[in-house]
């Protein structure tokens, strides 16, 4: 509902019975929001009420203000979206007008809306998927290997430009193993990307070893070369040189790898890449995932393609990827009996995970370009407003795999957070930016390097950022839906700034 299609709904108490019903049916809302001279809103009226005042023979003529008196139900910006159902459902209601302190009506929750939520990046499966899991069925190939798991290691290392791959129950478990490839032990120091999902450093905490988190650039999100050099400079002043550095490619970006990797090449240490958001994405021509010792994927429900749950190990070192398959089915040695001499994991993906996972493969490019597409839409309708979009640096080739922006000004994390109510409360899942690590109560005590003096990038980012619902399975109806919704909410907040 844009702010004209909500207009529409408020009527002043002198309006007739006939023309209520006309504007009633006109909007299609199912309700209307009854205003006095100074916008405060005196009672609705839906088709019932009209109905009722028809079975009384009220004549059409008569005025909306001849009606019996009626104290309208309304919640506050403030009020929380389960609290406003429980009262849509305690006084089986339809519709629920939200005033400001004045006491003027500022939105609506309607119950048609919540039953079509939109989500933030929802699986969008096809056909592809179907023949491979009914083969995996037919075949019985249903436990962990099997060929499938063969097959989409091989593709999936193909599409990206590595020499070999290992597919995992998830990204994390790909991390955790990664770590371990590169010898990450109990006491060392591992420097990560501050902005970014827990996942990316919890399994240094796994290794018994310890995050140092680095700050992001303005200019791609992603981790900053200012901030790396910064860490290494302390971290041979302190002989706590890190053993790996986890470079984490935001949304769908790949970060700076040439200037990454020249660090980290100086030092002599290797790049752990994590490449969960980022599938389908390039730097410079070279696909995301692929500039690592070690790279990793993620097949989570939400990301670009999706084997309900997985992950993919990748790297140009045999060797490596060797190790890996064998650490992640229990370390099992090449016995007839069950021996092992090491520590393992359960990490392998199945037969059945594997086949979906060739199918989504297959459509990828198409992913990718319908949300580069969802972007594009959001970008062009929304140009006039006051929000940075999340930059793609030149030699970038992002995949939006969510698309984001900032917004500007004063306040902005009480502003994002009254946007991100008011888009839930019509059904539209929408997020923070990722809260980055050095905020985190649980890694509190972790060192971190910021961009600049008095500069935490990644801080300012999660303050401002919001991302938006961005599926490659979005229609343009729900996309504009967003949009209208979105701007509304950006209006009202420009509507609330000090003058």
């Amino acid at each position: 509902m844009n702010a004209e299609e909500f207009r529409a709904l408020c009527v002043p108490p002198s309006t007739t019975l006939l023309d209520a019903l006309a504007t009633l049916n006109r909007t299609g809302r199912g309700v209307l929001l009854v205003t006095d001279a100074h916008g405060r809103l005196l009672r609705t009226i839906t088709d019932g009420d009209l109905r009722r005042a028809a079975l009384e023979h009220r004549p059409e003529t008569s005025r909306l203000e001849e009606l019996p008196a009626q104290r309208p139900l309304t919640i506050t910006d403030d009020t929380p979206l389960p609290a406003a159902v429980g009262l849509l459902d305690k006084h089986q209601i339809d519709h629920l007008p939200v005033v400001d302190a004045q006491g003027v009506p500022v939105d609506i929750v309607l119950r048609r809306e919540l039953s079509q939520r939109i989500w933030l990046s929802s699986p969008h499966l096809g056909e592809e998927e179907t023949a491979f899991v009914e083969d995996a069925f037919r075949t019985n190939w249903i436990a962990p290997l099997g060929p499938h798991v063969d097959g989409f290691e091989r593709e999936l290392a193909a599409h990206v430009g590595v020499r070999h791959a290992a597919a995992l129950s998830s990204g994390t478990a790909a991390i955790h193993l990664g770590l371990l490839l590169l010898g990450v032990q109990p006491g060392d120091t591992v420097f990560c990307s501050a902005l970014t999902f827990v996942a990316s450093c919890n399994p240094i905490r796994y290794c018994g070893a310890e995050p140092v988190f680095i700050d992001s650039e303005p200019a791609s999100w992603n981790m900053s070369p200012a901030a790396l050099e910064r860490a290494f400079e302390w971290a041979r002043r302190e002989n706590r040189m890190p053993r790996c550095v986890v470079v984490v490619n935001l949304y769908g970006q790949s970060a700076d790898m040439d200037a990454l990797t020249a660090i980290c090449d100086r030092h002599g240490v290797p790049i752990l890449e994590d490449a969960a958001e980022s599938l389908g994405a390039t730097y410079r021509g070279r696909a995301s995932g692929s500039f690592g010792r070690v790279g990793v994927f993620s097949f989570n429900g939400n990301k670009i393609i999706t084997t309900s749950g997985g992950g993919m190990l990748v790297a140009d070192d045999e060797q490596l990827v060797a190790r890996a398959r064998k650490l992640s089915t229990q370390a099992r040695e090449p016995a007839a009996h069950y021996e092992h001499t090491e520590m393992g994991f359960n990490y392998r993906m199945s037969n059945v995970l594997a086949g979906i996972g060739r199918g989504q493969l297959r459509v990828l490019d198409q992913r990718v370009q319908r949300r580069r597409r969802v972007f594009e839409i959001y970008r062009e309708a929304l140009a006039d407003l006051d929000i940075r979009w999340m930059p793609e640096p030149a030699g970038c080739f992002s995949t939006r795999w969510l698309t984001c922006f900032t917004l500007e000004g004063p306040d902005a994390q009480a502003r994002r957070d009254r946007l991100l109510r008011r888009l839930e409360r019509h059904s539209i899942e929408a997020r923070p930016v990722w809260k980055p690590m050095q905020l985190q109560p649980l890694y509190a005590a972790a060192r971190f390097f910021a961009h600049a003096d008095g500069e935490d990038v990644a801080a300012s980012l999660f303050e401002a950022g919001v991302c938006l619902p961005s599926g490659s399975n979005l229609t343009d109806d729900q996309i504009g839906r967003v949009i209208d919704h979105l701007r509304r909410a950006l209006v009202a907040e420009d509507a609330r700034a000090p003058v």
